[in-house]
Formats: structure tokens, sequence, C-alpha cells
């Protein structure tokens, strides 16, 4: 190559040793300033904020806001009672999980959406307190149950089959309040027999698992034999009374959460006194039997509540009825007395009148 060609190429820049060292030092003062940090615009909510910002807090907010109304909304409706459902069951989870099976916990959702649906918040905390108190009653004295071979499968974790049994009753009246059965007049029997399916379950419940517990003494309900515990168709004494005690608290659940009334109250609490009465009699005469071989516990239940809660719609419009009747004989005896006292005030009238020409023609004939 020539050397005039060599001297034509132009070699880079040299730069002095002082100024790269400068140069090096300002890059490395450059990227260990720090980084800019976002506002908290809650600290100061009159900065501008980006669009793309303000858009995804307004969609949240009113997301919130919508879900609030549903959950807040009244009457219920089917999303209100699901979501509601979805909240509860998601916190209470670690109970559920103590007294239901997962199949159950599904059964337990649709209970609790159908009854939120039907009777709004207060009819779910009944059923909630319901399932507490069986639980911790079918819990008491677990591994002496077991070694006795009386205690429920699975550690006293129900089914479906059970949440059904359970259940059936109060669903019928919970799907003829939700289509307005009979009006808004019937109404009222619904919430009273959805109450007492629930208030003769819990006693059926807390009766069997007591007594199997603490009963000193069972005997068969047909001819009053003594028999083993956990023996179809047996009572005891321990048993009944706190069978009593659990229908009693649940039926004033019920008259707290304004349901019923203090009179549809004992209504409640009789009517499952009675169909436990007639639940023992058919687990001792056909349970287990020839021919009832279909007759399980499932089906018993289903039997048990629906008596008692065909038991309180019937003693409730019985007493309906005689109220009428008692209103009706206190008007016709007012009316009565009414009669009596406007035939009095005539003769009276009329003796008055008698007296009266009587002394007019005396004085004439004077």
């Amino acid at each position: 190559m020539p050397f005039s060609t060599l001297l034509c190429i132009k070699s880079p820049p040299i730069f002095p040793l002082q100024s790269q060292h400068s140069q090096l030092s300002t890059l490395s003062r450059l990227s260990s300033k720090p980084k800019p940090k976002f506002l908290d615009h809650s600290l100061y909510p009159n900065l501008p904020r980006s669009p793309k910002m303000v858009v995804h807090v307004s969609n949240i907010q009113s997301a919130v806001s919508e879900a609030m109304s549903l959950i807040q909304s009244s009457p219920p409706t089917w999303e209100s009672s699901i979501l509601n459902n979805v909240l509860i069951f998601l916190l209470g989870s670690p109970i559920l999980v103590t007294g239901l099976s997962l199949s159950g916990i599904c059964a337990a959702f649709l209970l609790g959406t159908l009854t939120w649906r039907a009777f709004g918040p207060s009819g779910f905390l009944l059923v909630a307190t319901y399932f507490i108190i069986g639980t911790a009653a079918t819990k008491v004295k677990m591994a002496q149950k077991e070694a006795q071979g009386v205690a429920e499968k699975r550690k006293g974790r129900r089914g479906p089959g059970s949440v059904i049994g359970s259940s059936a009753a109060g669903c019928v009246c919970a799907f003829l309040s939700i289509f307005g059965a009979g009006g808004a007049a019937y109404n009222r029997l619904w919430q009273l027999g959805f109450v007492a399916s629930f208030c003769t379950k819990l006693s059926d419940t807390v009766s069997s698992e007591i007594g199997k517990a603490y009963g000193k003494t069972t005997y068969l309900v047909t001819t009053f034999k003594v028999v083993p515990r956990g023996t179809e168709g047996a009572v005891s004494v321990e048993g009944t009374l706190a069978g009593l005690l659990a229908s009693i608290i649940l039926a004033l659940v019920g008259c707290f959460m304004g349901q019923i009334d203090t009179s549809e109250a004992v209504i409640c609490v009789l009517a499952s006194q009675i169909a436990n009465l007639g639940e023992s009699i058919i687990g001792a005469e056909l349970q287990d039997k020839e021919g009832f071989r279909w007759l399980n516990n499932d089906a018993v239940n289903i039997i048990n509540i629906s008596i008692g809660s065909i038991i309180a719609v019937f003693l409730q419009q019985a007493l309906r009825t005689c109220n009428v009747i008692a209103v009706l004989m206190q008007q016709l005896v007012v009316q009565h007395q009414r009669t009596q006292i406007f035939c009095q005030f005539r003769e009276l009238k009329f003796s008055k009148m008698m007296a009266i020409c009587a002394n007019m023609l005396d004085m004439c004939k004077c």
C-alpha cells in the first residue's frame, strides 16, 4: 500500500487519560443516582394521574360497589345468595370440614343458597346454628362412641345424603316461599314449617348423640324394654332432655331473628317432640325389618322432619281457626247483649208510654 494512502487513513481520537477518567466517574455517578419513586396518590390526591391508572381505579371501585350492593340487596336474589354463600363458605371452611365431607359441603352450599334466597340472612343463620350445635353434639365423646360401635361414620363428618335427609322439608318450604305459593298470607306458614323442620332434626340429632354418650339406661320406645345404646327406636332420659333443650334454643333463635313469634316457637318445640316420638316408633317397628330395607337413616330423617313441619303448620292453622272462632263467638255475644239491651230499652219505653197515657186518661176523667 502506498505511503500516501496510509496517511489518509484517520485514526480514532485519543483522549487524555484525565478526560477518560472524568467521563467514567460521570457515568458512575449517573448510574448511582436513585431511581424516581412512584408517588402515593392517597397522600397527594390533587396530583394528576395517568389515564390508565384512573381507568383501573375507577373499574375497581365500581366493581367493589356493585358487589357490596349485591350482597346487601333486599329482597335477596339468586346472585346475592350465591355471592354471600361463597364468602361465608370460604371464611367458615375450617368449621365446615370438621362436620361435613367434601360432597357434603357441596350439598350444604346448595342448601345455603336456597335458604338465603327464600328467607334471607335470618334463615341462613338458623341453619348455621343448627349445623354448629349438631356438629358439636356429634363430636361429644367420639372415642367412646367409636369403641362401642355407635359413632357416626367418618368421625361424624356428614355426607350429602345426611344433608339432604336433614333439610328436605326445609327445602320444600323454601321453594314454596320463593314461588309465593298461597300468596303473602301463607308465607308465614312456610317460614314456620322451615323452622319446625330444623328444630325437629336438631332435637333428633342431639337426643341421639347425647343419649349415646351419657345415657345411663336406654329403653325401647314401644315396649320400654332396656336395650343397648344406639339401638334403633331407643330413648333415654338424658338424650330426651338434651333434645328438648336443643329444639327450644333453635326455636328461640328463629323467634329472635323474626321468622316466628313466641306462640309459633312453642308450636315448633311441641311439633319437634311429637315428630321425634314418631321417628322412634318407626325406627323400633320398621327400620331394618324385612320388607323395609330401604328405610335407612336418611329416609327416616326425611319422614321425621316432614312430620315435624306438617304438624307445626297444622297446629298453627288450628290455632288460627280457634282464634277466628273465638272472635266470632265474642262478636255474637256482644251482638246478643246489644239486642237484649235494645229490647229492655224498648220495653221500658213502651211501659213509660203506657203510664203517660194512663195519667192523661185520669186527667180527662177529672
